[in-house]
C-alpha cells in the first residue's frame, strides 16, 4: 500500500472512532455543544471550511482515480493478456484487488467524512433547540403561572365586586326599609299635627263662645246693677 492510500485507511479507521464517539448515547447533545465551543476549536474555525473542502476534494479525487484504476484492470484487455500469460493474470488481479480495495477505502472515507460534519452540524442545531425549548418551557411557565395569578386575580375581584353588591342591596333593603318607617313616622306625624289643628280650631272657637257669652253675662250683670241703683233710689 502507498503512503497515499495508508494515510487514506488510517483517516477511514479515525472517521469510524470519531463517528463512533460522536453515537455514544450517553453523551448529551448540550455536553457535545460545549466541547465544540472550546477556544481551540474557535481558533481553527477560520481553517475549518478550507480544510473540510480541501479533504473533500482529495478524497473526491482519490475516488475517481480507485474508479479508473478498477476500470482499467477489469477491462477486456488485461483480461486477455491474463489469459495468454499466468503470471500476467495474477499480477492483474492483483492489481484489480488493490485497486477495489483503494475504491472502498476512498469512497468509504469520503462517505464518513460527509456524515461526520452532518452529525457535527446536527448535535450543535439539537443543543441549541435544546436551550430554546428550554428557555420556550420557561416562558410558557411563567407565562401559565402570570394567567393563573390574572384568573385568580379576577376571580376574586368578581368575588369582591359580588360581596359589594350583596353589601349594597343589603344597605339598600335597610335604607328602604328605614325611608318607609320615617314615611310612616311623617304621616303619623301629619296626622297628629291636622289632629292638634283641629283642637285648637276647636279651643278657638270655643273660647269665642265663651268670650261672647262673658260679655253677654257682663252686660246683663250691668243691667241688673242699673235696676237695683234704681230701686234703691225709689225706696228712699
Amino acid at each position: 500500500m502507498t503512503l497515499q492510500w495508508t494515510f487514506v485507511a488510517f483517516f477511514l479507521y479515525g472517521e469510524i472512532a470519531v463517528n463512533l464517539i460522536l453515537c455514544i448515547p450517553f453523551i448529551s447533545a448540550n455536553r457535545w455543544h460545549s466541547v465544540f465551543n472550546w477556544r481551540i476549536w474557535k481558533c481553527l474555525s477560520p481553517y475549518w471550511n478550507k480544510c473540510s473542502f480541501t479533504m473533500i476534494m482529495v478524497l473526491v479525487v482519490l475516488f475517481f482515480d480507485a474508479v479508473r484504476e478498477v476500470q482499467k484492470y477489469s477491462g477486456p484487455e488485461p483480461m486477455q493478456d491474463a489469459k495468454v500469460n499466468p503470471n500476467v493474470y495474477d499480477h492483474v488481479h492483483m492489481k484489480l484487488f488493490r485497486a477495489q480495495r483503494n475504491l472502498y477505502i476512498s469512497g468509504f472515507s469520503l462517505f464518513l467524512w460527509l456524515i461526520m460534519i452532518r452529525v457535527v452540524t446536527l448535535l450543535n442545531q439539537v443543543a441549541v433547540t435544546l436551550k430554546n425549548s428550554a428557555a420556550l418551557e420557561t416562558q410558557i411557565d411563567s407565562a401559565v403561572r402570570a394567567a393563573k395569578k390574572h384568573q385568580e386575580d379576577n376571580l376574586r375581584l368578581k368575588q369582591a365586586f359580588l360581596d359589594d353588591e350583596k353589601s349594597t342591596s343589603a344597605e339598600n333593603e335597610q335604607l328602604k326599609k328605614e325611608v318607609e318607617k320615617l314615611a310612616g313616622q311623617l304621616k303619623e306625624t301629619q296626622e297628629a299635627v291636622h289632629k292638634s289643628h283641629t283642637e285648637v280650631d276647636a279651643m278657638r272657637r270655643q273660647a269665642k263662645g265663651l268670650a261672647q257669652e262673658y260679655d253677654r253675662l257682663l252686660q246683663e250683670h250691668h243691667k241688673l246693677q242699673n235696676l237695683q241703683s234704681t230701686e234703691e233710689k225709689k225706696d228712699k
